[in-house]
């Protein structure tokens, strides 16, 4: 083989690899592949039709926090923008009569495991915090019960909780898609 052939070669192996692994393919059977990348602006809308009142800054921030905490702790966005609309429909004033905070509706006594310092009401706070947590979860049990455990913690009692994430973020994926 040529030195050119081998250059070649070599080139398109990086762009291969920066450019990440081949979509899986659409007859492929199985849950779907990884999410297309979600901008801030694109969790920013979606957010802002969930709750109209927040200010042009404050979905800034939080799209700016999904995009950050969701790759962060290795998340799927859209995963996160659903925990979102599940706990707070996107009210980051929202506390639960339990005294679950913020957007993704975190429990102030979780701080101090997490080794987390911070107001957990903060948008970029909560939107760790919550990522942290999910993912842990996720880690530890799956994805099915971690998104379970964050709502119910380790009594799970039923899949209530689980279908109205799935149904949440199969409505962000066609909020995306559109």
């Amino acid at each position: 083989m040529s030195k050119g052939h081998v250059a070649l070669l070599g080139l398109l192996a990086a762009l291969l690899v920066a450019d990440g692994p081949a979509p899986p393919a659409a007859h492929a059977p199985g849950p779907p592949g990884p999410a297309a990348a979600v901008s801030a602006h694109d969790i920013a809308r979606i957010l802002g039709d969930a709750n109209p009142h927040l200010s042009a800054r404050e979905l800034a921030r939080m799209g700016n926090a999904v995009v950050r905490y969701s790759a962060k702790y290795a998340l799927d966005p859209e995963l996160v923008i659903a925990v979102i609309r599940v706990e707070s429909n996107a009210q980051p004033w929202a506390t639960s009569p339990k005294g679950a905070m913020g957007l993704m509706q975190v429990m102030p006594y979780m701080a101090h495991p997490m080794g987390m310092a911070g107001n957990f009401a903060t948008i970029e706070s909560n939107v760790e915090a919550g990522c942290f947590i999910l993912a842990s979860n996720i880690g530890r049990l799956g994805e099915a019960d971690g998104i379970s455990a964050y709502f119910w913690g380790s009594d799970i009692r039923g899949a209530g909780y689980l279908d109205r994430v799935r149904a949440a973020r199969a409505e962000v994926r066609r909020q995306l898609r559109s």
